[in-house]
């Protein structure tokens, strides 16, 4: 007998028996896809059966029970019946699988009995019975409806109002408390802060005990506050040692759940504000029913850096323990709303643990099979690659270099080394984070691996100004996929966040391998800052970095002051041999005119041009097609994904049949691999890039080296990005000093240049802004100090003020796509959830500056298609091009065409 679709609706008792096999299994220690082995059976399907999306036989159920060691009766005890049985399958499945599975790998036996005594204490009603949130904004007065039933409720305490159900069914406050605390617990203790997590969740609604908002659920009206109390009593409980600086963290959390982690002092809702705000006097016994403890708080065993360092680690775990009081507290709304409805509550996508062994076969098959564009001659061969790489997946969690050109070649070595150290060290799961544009990396992420378990996240969506306590309306990404593939920006700008929309994805970090392409592309004002975040989750979050970059590492110590410690055994691959050039890299004296490059590419059938911006390349390309080049395509960001893909084929096909093709690009060309071309122009840049532009010239080396030329040009009229000028500066430097540009030694000499010589001031600075202020530059770590035991830390400054691109990026969704189109009226009809919908949005996003999204929303070229305004869609159809992406500066009435003069 096989696992078969349920031919019959056994639907509620098969998701019963799937989460007691889920739990025994947990218990018992194994993964899925162990228990799968055991018996025949995919992970996948084993997945299944535990969420009850497949009917176990009785013969299969009685292997399961064998390879347990349970009875297979133990499957079936309690298990209700008909509607009951419907009920129970709703309640809880999720939620104790997922408990169980933290609980089980928690080294902390104080942890467990802290959740133990937890759920011991909670009241015999099921959290399930509560009702979901709605909305404050669409919450009528009550006061008019207050039937004898609602009056009989007085006295009891809830943490949230349904209006469309009775009070009696509302969720209870204590249930609500000790639901988050267990959650929140679970969340951080894989970096040892379950204790100080599980008081924040005990004590972050706090102020509902208060008959003033007890009378706003039951009544309606302006919700009184209900922060201050949980700020005030949690500093009463520790104030000196470790445990006084942990509750003070506690405290910034407790203030931020709702509205985002506040400044020390210096605005309206700032801690110190909270402090001294007149706290409602709370319910007799509220402390009899959540019983805090704040004993032994602080993280045991963790490491100091130095004394200068303290106050950053510090503000690091109080963001960490925040994003898992905010995942706590959305998991068990979503839990307690699934059931209000009747409904089993998603499990998620498996944990990388469980699926790591199939994943690393699944490398190996498509490997051994080859894969489309992967390039052979300039990282040697794919296997090669690979294996050296996974040689060293053996040694500890720290950092890790590979020094390889751009592509497939070692996008998979890295991979390979991520699986295998994953499964080494029983890892969470992999971070991918890129410079730029995604779709391709994304791509062979999920062509490798499945589309199952890696989650593409270029961009967050979310809302203009998020201040809600109810977050059914806004996209709250959390990272929950095995394998993750992002930007530099997302992955950085969250480290420095303040909103839980961003921080919540933050305890996902926790023992991760984070895969960091071309680390060196971060730009210089927020590189200090960076580096102190990558080497803070080496040091106390059991996360493992590995830098892949075309050049020796840049973040590296000593050359960087503070850098990153990276040991001579720590090479993902051997010191590359110094080969013969494949191609001629030659600077232009001067400056090159746009009538200038046309007339070169008019001699030149075949080649590329890569220039520093979207709207230098766009109105190169207009200015192209103007001239009348045969073979004229466009690349930038200023494309959706789908867009850049299609360009990239073409440039492929057009390349391998020997017909025109003349492609003008920003640098994320430089990421795209697997492309040869005859001849190379590329605008001035720091000489990494130039290496890297270099790598795409002659690369399959069918041509001799001095027929293949890179021409490094000088625009007229336009100098370098204000962020690219010192590495312009570095790269003209190293010219003056060294003939040949590609050779290590003046690479050496250019990381030296623009990275060795830096003041700490050129690598930590960013400007603040505050109403009623003049603006001031200030240092990030500069920010967050301590003075006489109280920490002075201005989390919401910081997060405002941290950007990896100057002004910031923000999303507008191309919906030329059909499938992008059916998103959002799924969306709009209530079909489709709002973070299902921005996962599902992203390889339809183009990021704008901010300044420029206003300005196409203010004239009405842009428009927010949902209440919380976080769904920025392009409504004139005119400003996009699939050739040529979105021509945002068009609706300013600006042509572009003086790009090069």
């Amino acid at each position: 007998m096989t696992v078969v679709p349920s031919a019959i609706d056994t639907s509620a008792i098969d998701a019963y028996v799937g989460g007691k096999v889920g739990a025994a299994r947990i218990a018992r220690g194994l993964s899925q896809t162990a228990l799968g082995d055991a018996i025949g059976l995919s992970f996948q399907q084993i997945q299944s059966c535990e969420k009850g999306a497949l009917h176990i036989g009785a013969d299969r159920l009685c292997e399961i029970a064998k390879v347990l060691g349970v009875p297979v009766t133990s499957f079936f005890e309690g298990a209700p019946h008909g509607e009951a049985a419907a009920a129970a399958a709703a309640t809880g499945t999720a939620l104790d699988l997922e408990i169980l599975r933290h609980l089980s790998r928690a080294p902390d036996e104080v942890v467990k009995q802290a959740v133990l005594r937890l759920i011991r204490t909670a009241p015999a009603g099921r959290a399930g019975e509560a009702a979901p949130h709605e909305p404050r904004s669409a919450r009528p007065r009550r006061s008019d409806q207050a039937t004898p039933g609602r009056r009989r409720m007085r006295g009891r305490h809830f943490a949230h109002a349904a209006v469309d159900r009775d009070p009696a069914q509302w969720q209870n406050l204590a249930a609500h408390l000790r639901a988050v605390s267990a959650l929140a617990a679970v969340r951080a203790e894989p970096f040892g802060a379950g204790r100080l997590a599980a008081l924040a969740g005990l004590l972050h609604d706090l102020g509902k005990y208060g008959k003033a908002f007890q009378t706003h659920l039951l009544e309606g009206g302006a919700a009184p506050d209900h922060v201050s109390a949980g700020v005030q009593e949690v500093l009463r409980l520790a104030a000196e040692g470790p445990d006084g600086f942990a509750v003070q963290l506690a405290a910034f959390c407790i203030a931020g759940h709702h509205d985002g982690l506040p400044d020390r002092d210096g605005h309206p809702g700032s801690l110190a504000e909270l402090c001294v705000t007149a706290a409602p006097p709370l319910a007799p016994g509220w402390r009899s029913e959540i019983a805090p403890d704040a004993a032994n708080l602080f993280p045991h065993g963790f490491r100091w850096h130095d004394r200068a360092f303290l106050p950053f680690q510090l503000a690091m775990l109080g963001r960490m323990v925040f994003s898992c009081l905010v995942d706590a507290d959305i998991v068990d709304a979503e839990q307690v709303r699934a059931t209000a409805r009747g409904e089993a509550a998603d499990p998620g996508a498996p944990g990388l643990p469980d699926v790591a062994e199939a994943l690393a076969a699944s490398l190996d098959a498509h490997v051994a099979d080859g894969l489309p564009n992967a390039e052979e001659s300039s990282a040697g061969r794919l296997p090669d690659a690979i294996a050296g790489a996974r040689a060293a997946a053996a040694r500890p969690r720290g950092v890790f270099s590979l020094t390889a050109p751009a592509g497939t070649s070692r996008t998979l070595a890295a991979l390979g080394f991520a699986l295998d150290h994953a499964r080494h060290h029983g890892m969470a799961r992999i971070v991918h984070a890129a410079p730029a544009a995604l779709d391709g990396t994304a791509a062979l992420l999920r062509t490798v691996l499945g589309e199952e378990v890696v989650l593409e996240h270029a961009m967050t969506i979310e809302a203009e100004r998020p201040a809600a306590a109810d977050t059914r309306g806004l996209v709250m990404e959390d990272w929950a996929a095995p394998v993750v593939a992002t930007s530099h920006a997302e992955l950085f700008e969250s480290l420095f966040a303040a909103s839980p929309a961003r921080c919540r994805r933050l305890h996902r970090l926790a023992g991760t391998v984070i895969l960091l392409e071309e680390p060196q592309a971060i730009a210089l004002p927020v590189l200090r800052a960076c580096v102190a975040a990558l080497e803070e989750l080496t040091l106390n979050y059991g996360c493992t970095v590995v830098l892949c970059a075309g050049v020796p590492p840049a973040l590296a110590a000593p050359r960087l002051a503070g850098g990153l410690q990276i040991g001579l055994d720590r090479s993902l691959a051997p010191p590359p041999a110094t080969p013969a050039p494949h191609a001629m890299l030659r600077l232009q004296p001067g400056a090159t005119r746009t009538d200038n490059l046309l007339a070169a590419l008019a001699t030149a059938p075949q080649a590329l041009v890569v220039v520093n911006g979207r709207r230098q390349a766009q109105a190169l390309y207009h200015a192209g097609r103007a001239a009348g080049l045969e073979g004229l395509l466009h690349l930038s960001a200023g494309q959706v994904a789908a867009d850049r893909q299609r360009t990239l084929a073409k440039a492929r096909r057009e390349l391998a049949a020997g017909r025109p093709c003349r492609l003008v690009a920003t640098c994320l060309v430089e990421m795209a691999g697997a492309l040869d071309f005859p001849l190379v122009w590329r605008a001035e840049a720091g000489l990494d890039r130039l290496l890297q532009a270099t790598a795409l010239c002659n690369r399959d080396g069918r041509r001799p080296a001095r027929a293949s030329l890179v021409t490094v040009f000088r625009p007229a009229g336009t100098g370098a990005p204000p962020e690219l000028e010192p590495f312009v500066e570095a790269m003209r430097q190293v010219a003056r000093r060294h003939e040949d540009l590609l050779s290590p030694e003046a690479m050496a000499a250019y990381l030296d240049e623009a990275y060795g010589r830096r003041e700490e001031a050129e690598l930590d600075r960013i400007v603040l802004r505050q109403a009623g202020a003049a603006d001031r530059r200030a240092s990030v770590l500069g920010c967050f100090t301590i003075s006489t035991g109280q920490t002075r830390f201005a989390y919401r400054s910081v997060a405002d003020a941290f950007r990896l691109d100057e002004g910031g990026l923000e999303p507008v969704i191309v919906a030329a796509e059909e499938r992008a189109q059916h998103v959002l009226a799924a969306l709009a009809g209530g079909r489709l959830q709002p973070g299902e919908a921005a996962r599902a949005l992203q390889p339809h996003l183009v990021a704008v500056p901010a300044a420029a999204r206003r300005r196409l929303v203010e004239s009405g070229h842009v428009a927010f298609v949902d209440p919380a305004r976080q769904f920025a869609v392009l409504r004139d159809d005119s400003l996009y091009c699939p050739r040529e992406g979105l021509l945002w500066w068009q609706a300013d009435g600006q042509d572009g065409a003086d790009v090069l003069a």
